[in-house]
């Protein structure tokens, strides 16, 4: 079922759980996290990134796909369609393509320049029924080119953007896109409470949300955390196990080449790891 993400969201900051996002880059990916969050009867967001998005030809494909699958697969619990790290232009882009939720990324640009685009983004998402995500401070490393130096949100800028009337808020706290080096410092906990006191009660976004342990995934849900964003670790269970599927030369036993073979133990994977961050968020059974 396709909807905006701020019910969802606003139910999971009350009841002190957070819904998973997870980015989607083609067929398997989609069908593996819906099928997941039908089965554990959990709300789930679906990410884009940009970058996926022109890998799959397009958001208007990608609006088409997931809006045919949820039909077709009777999805029941709520989806939404969210744009990740979305520019301006590409916010507009999804707005048209059929996007139920955007974010927009106004992080690097002086906090003047954020509030005025993100103020009217939310105008026109709002408008049309959308939910809206806008970011303070940057999240460290790279995504589809969007380079982030990891600098911790001010609390009193993220005040200010919310109170343009986002949906749910990302406050750079220390965390990272990719993997996380052995020497990283860990969550910035003390800008989080800082942040949350500020906001009130808005959800708050913790996007890099592989390898973060669960001790501090659950101490950011108690401190606002209503959306966490998990990329990488669905891609690192998918190349491990379709490496192992082809190390054992299943490949090349009858029609083991066939894709829908070739594909079928990443899918299982995909679906394993959704699993395993829904238990972690405590999303099951909140649809």
């Amino acid at each position: 079922m396709l909807v905006n993400a701020k019910e969802m969201l606003d139910k999971a900051r009350a009841g002190k759980y957070a819904v998973g996002q997870f980015n989607i880059n083609n067929l398997e990916w989609t069908k593996a996290v819906l099928l997941t969050a039908q089965e554990l009867n959990s709300p789930v967001i679906l990410g884009v990134s940009e970058g996926a998005g022109k890998y799959m030809t397009g958001f208007e494909t990608v609006s088409a796909m997931v809006a045919a699958m949820d039909k077709s697969l009777g999805i029941t619990v709520p989806v939404a369609l969210h744009l990740d790290h979305g520019t301006y232009e590409g916010c507009y882009k999804c707005i048209k393509a059929g996007f139920t939720s955007i974010m927009f990324d106004g992080s690097h640009f002086a906090i003047d320049e954020n509030i005025a685009k993100t103020t009217e983004l939310v105008s026109v998402a709002h408008g049309l029924g959308l939910s809206i995500e806008a970011e303070v401070g940057s999240i460290g490393g790279e995504e589809d080119g969007v380079i982030g130096r990891g600098e911790c949100a001010d609390p009193d800028e993220c005040k200010m953007i919310a109170d343009l009337g986002v949906d749910f808020l990302a406050a750079g706290i220390g965390n990272i896109h990719g993997k996380y080096p052995d020497n990283w410092e860990g969550l910035s906990f003390e800008t989080l409470a800082a942040v949350n006191e500020k906001v009130g009660e808005l959800p708050l976004v913790l996007h890099g949300g592989t390898g973060i342990p669960a001790d501090m995934i659950k101490k950011a849900i108690s401190l606002g955390v209503a959306k966490i964003n998990v990329n990488t670790e669905c891609q690192l269970s998918f190349a491990d196990a379709t490496r192992k599927y082809i190390e054992a030369g299943k490949d090349l036993q009858g029609k083991g080449f066939d894709p829908r073979k070739l594909l079928a133990p990443g899918f299982e994977a995909i679906k394993a790891t959704v699993k395993e961050k829904m238990e972690l968020f405590g999303s099951i059974g909140k649809a």
